[in-house]
């Protein structure tokens, strides 16, 4: 789950990372009174999107006065903010962070992320801040630094005040330079994040450390244990589909293809996806229904991968051993009875119960195209979807 930058600034703000005043706004007049509250000469007007590059695509602005913050947010609010991470179709801005101006001497870069190969958090930082890690891997390999964390220990001061040393922190910052690492690794541990980045983390002009941007997000599976973690979900910036999909318990990613993936586990759920682009096709979607697809269950899966209007077909892909076949060929008949489609349905079942959830489909009388194999059930999948405006005719004499 990702949040807002105000919202991980917040956040590592109690946990001791220093950050600029700053306040949040709904409308133009709004963001023109929390500038007033917070006084000064300079203010940075910033959309508040799950997304990088804000700077690049108009999101971010600088202003002097009141006409200039009413003019900036205005232009900004209600619209789509379109960068290299939303695609296309963008991200709507609702609401604005007003954040007040602090003089620049220098930008750094600093995130803690997962590293899956040796299962501990990783520090990578830079010395040049401001620009998106890509670029700086591409443009500056030298200038970045990489620590991992023994999960035993932690972050210790000495390995903070290294960090410190190697990104050319002077020695009369590396207090706060230690204080806002260890900050960010405690923040991480203790909610279950899975990544902490503030890009830039800037030393200013009257020598302090300051986060200026910061993006936080955490692990789904944790948020039962951080009620208050959990209710910073902004739905607004997130894949409907996923969205839907995750409140009704089903894991859900949505992808650009045109053929609808219904499957139980993970590994299978690749697999089928895999498959489908090996046969000439594209998927729409991961899902993966897990282990007790009940027809309730099956049932919610099929109108959740219809709710995609790309969707041209839908592969259903189940291998059962803690599910069982009738019971999906329950939920898949259920499904089309109570909201019939024009689509071609592909159904591939293996496993406990195969002969009953077989039956079911035969004598259920529905256009159901039935496979045994999963390169058979892609295949049919591919060809069904190929077929010009198939139609319900088309399908009964397929099945």
């Amino acid at each position: 789950m990702d949040i807002h930058e105000y919202q991980a600034k917040e956040i590592l703000s109690d946990f001791g990372v220093k950050v600029p005043n700053g306040g949040l706004a709904y409308s133009p007049e709004q963001a023109a009174y929390r500038a007033r509250e917070m006084g000064g000469n300079k203010w940075i007007i910033k959309a508040q999107v799950h997304a990088g590059g804000r700077g690049k695509a108009g999101g971010v602005k600088v202003c002097s006065n009141d006409n200039e913050i009413i003019e900036a947010a205005s232009s900004m609010l209600g619209r789509k903010l379109v960068t290299h991470q939303t695609g296309p179709e963008g991200k709507g801005i609702y609401r604005l962070y007003v954040e007040a101006g602090v003089p620049i001497d220098r930008e750094i870069y600093l995130g803690f992320v997962l590293d899956r190969t040796t299962q501990r958090i990783m520090i990578v930082a830079s010395s040049e801040g401001g620009m998106e890690i890509e670029e700086i891997s591409a443009n500056r390999p030298e200038s970045i630094v990489r620590a991992s964390i023994d999960p035993a220990v932690g972050l210790v001061e000495f390995q903070a005040r290294e960090i410190a040393f190697q990104l050319g922190i002077e020695p009369s910052l590396t207090q706060q330079m230690v204080r806002t690492l260890m900050g960010c690794f405690n923040a991480f541990q203790d909610l279950d994040a899975t990544m902490v980045e503030i890009n830039p983390l800037v030393v200013t002009t009257d020598h302090q450390v300051i986060a200026l941007d910061a993006k936080m997000t955490f692990d789904d599976n944790a948020l039962f244990r951080h009620p208050k973690i959990s209710e910073l979900r902004d739905k607004s910036q997130e894949d409907p589909r996923e969205s839907n999909a995750a409140d009704r318990g089903l894991s859900y990613v949505g992808l650009d293809g045109n053929i609808g993936c219904i499957v139980n586990g993970a590994g299978l759920a690749m697999a089928t996806m895999d498959t489908i682009k090996l046969s000439g096709g594209e998927p729409a979607n991961f899902l993966d229904i897990g282990g007790g697809a009940t027809p309730e269950r099956v049932s919610k899966a099929f109108r959740l991968v219809r709710s995609d209007k790309k969707v041209e077909a839908i592969l259903v892909n189940i291998f059962a051993g803690i599910n069982r076949c009738d019971w999906v060929a329950e939920g898949v008949v259920q499904a089309l009875k109570d909201d019939p489609i024009n689509i071609p349905v592909i159904v591939r079942l293996s496993g406990t119960n195969v002969e009953e959830g077989q039956r079911i489909l035969a004598k259920s009388g529905l256009p159901i195209i039935r496979a045994a194999t999963l390169k058979e059930a892609a295949d049919r999948a591919v060809s069904a979807w190929k077929a010009d405006k198939p139609t319900i005719t088309k399908l009964k004499a397929i099945s």
